[in-house]
């Protein structure tokens, strides 16, 4: 045993005690020295493939370093060896992605799984088809066209409003927004604005979110007279202070064409499809008074996302959302080494690799991280996951959850006994899955984290 500067050398590896430990790269085959606080001076961040105290030995076996690309695992094969390596393993590569080494990205739009005129887009492992309106689902095979309950009775007289109502023969005759039901049969059977308003309107609260892909309208006949609405605009709203007017697709105008005569209908298709609670007709032209009986046509919201319910992911794993989506109040480095950032784009479920999740310079409660949906849509629950920083456990132990629809105003998430901020628990580094009870949505999601 040789003796040097009162340290003892076992090994082939420089021994320093100094603050100036990593003044020199003592760490061998690539590897990075970081300096620490405590017995030991430093320590090395090893590359794939080597492992002791200065990386100076080899990490043995078929599987080490991992052979698999795009989160592939490796297993030993015993009694059998590969044709075109001298390794004994497997690699098991997870959906999406095949080849010896899963090297190979299965394009899942090589089988056309859109329907009526979808157009396919190839994700991670997955697919996601852009639907033409009326058409919704996973591949563009259901018809959003349901009846929402104008005619039929679904929508009650007290989501139905409008900015003023005419009343005929001595004020005996109110035709009041709640007559406009396509079909409507009787003498007083339809909505007509009183004779001065010059900005007339009627509105429709459908209580919740909807998709909605069309319109029926129909005019009526008041004292013998053919009236109805030769054109009219529609705005729409998802809290009914903030209305956006629709615009069809390759049209220069916002203008839709109404009826030509009392009794027949005429309908008017939405492409793409109008995402709101609240939908206003606005009478451009009308002959004789802007009278109006009228049906919409869509569906719930939940086929929004072109799948047939809500428990379908809304693609973090899958990276059908992006990285410039996912941001955060801070990043941490590992030692401050800048290969060893916890970006925010890293939280995504089930990520494999040495940084492999999202983590936060500090812990307090502050910190934060947030998706942007790029669109309203519908969130019913939230799957969360920890994981290890070079063998140390870590997860977030408990979180609220905000939304906003500008990034502007947020809303926190309540709890529905105590009506404060709902803090959720999360006791192991294991996945868990947190339902909402009730149903986000929102274009942005900002998770705070205690």
């Amino acid at each position: 045993m040789n003796v040097n500067n009162g340290c003892n050398i076992k090994t082939n590896y420089l021994c320093l005690f100094s603050a100036d430990s990593c003044k020199v790269n003592v760490c061998l085959n690539g590897g990075t020295c970081v300096t620490e606080a405590g017995k030991d001076p430093f320590k090395c961040i090893c590359a794939e493939g080597f492992t002791g105290p200065t990386c100076n030995e080899t990490d043995f076996g078929p599987c080490n370093p991992n052979p698999c690309k795009n989160d592939g695992s490796c297993e030993i094969v015993t009694n059998s060896r590969r044709g075109d390596v001298f390794s004994e393993y497997v690699c098991k590569c997870p959906i999406g992605f095949d080849g010896i080494h899963c090297q190979n990205n299965v394009n899942d739009c090589a089988g056309q799984p859109c329907q009526n005129g979808g157009t396919c887009r190839d994700l991670d492992g997955d697919f996601t088809c852009k639907c033409p309106s009326p058409y919704v689902g996973k591949h563009c095979n259901l018809r959003c066209i349901s009846l929402l309950g104008m005619e039929g009775g679904g929508i009650s007289e007290s989501q139905i409003s409008s900015s003023s109502v005419y009343y005929g023969i001595l004020g005996l005759q109110r035709w009041g927004p709640e007559l406009a039901r396509l079909n409507n049969k009787g003498l007083v059977n339809a909505w007509t604005s009183a004779t001065h308003d010059k900005n007339p309107w009627i509105e429709l609260n459908l209580q919740r979110k909807m998709r909605f892909t069309g319109i029926i309208t129909q005019g009526a006949s008041r004292m013998g007279t053919a009236e109805f609405i030769k054109a009219f605009k529609v705005a729409s709203s998802l809290d009914g202070r903030t209305y956006t007017m629709y615009r069809p697709e390759g049209q220069s105008k916002d203008i839709f064409v109404g009826n030509m005569d009392n009794d027949g209908t005429k309908t008017n298709l939405f492409d793409p499809p109008i995402i709101a609670q609240y939908i206003r007709i606005i009478p451009v032209v009308c002959r004789k008074g802007c009278t109006l009986r009228l049906e919409l046509v869509g569906c719930e919201l939940n086929v929004y996302l072109n799948t047939t319910g809500c428990s379908e992911p809304l693609g973090i794993k899958s990276r059908l959302i992006d990285d410039r989506q996912l941001t955060a109040s801070s990043t941490f480095r590992t030692w401050g080494i800048e290969s060893f950032t916890w970006h925010p784009h890293y939280a995504r479920l089930d990520k494999q690799g040495k940084t492999n999740a999202w983590t936060a310079a500090s812990n307090n409660h502050s910190e934060w991280l947030q998706v942007d949906l790029l669109r309203p849509k519908r969130i019913t629950g939230i799957i969360t996951q920890g994981a290890k920083d070079f063998g140390n456990v870590q997860f977030v132990s408990a979180f609220k959850v905000a939304h906003s629809d500008d990034g502007k105003y947020w809303t926190i998430l309540k709890d529905d006994k105590t009506k404060t901020d709902k803090v959720v628990p999360f006791e192991s580094s294991l996945i868990l899955t947190y339902t909402l009870k009730v149903s986000l949505r929102t274009q942005i999601l900002h998770v705070d984290f205690n």
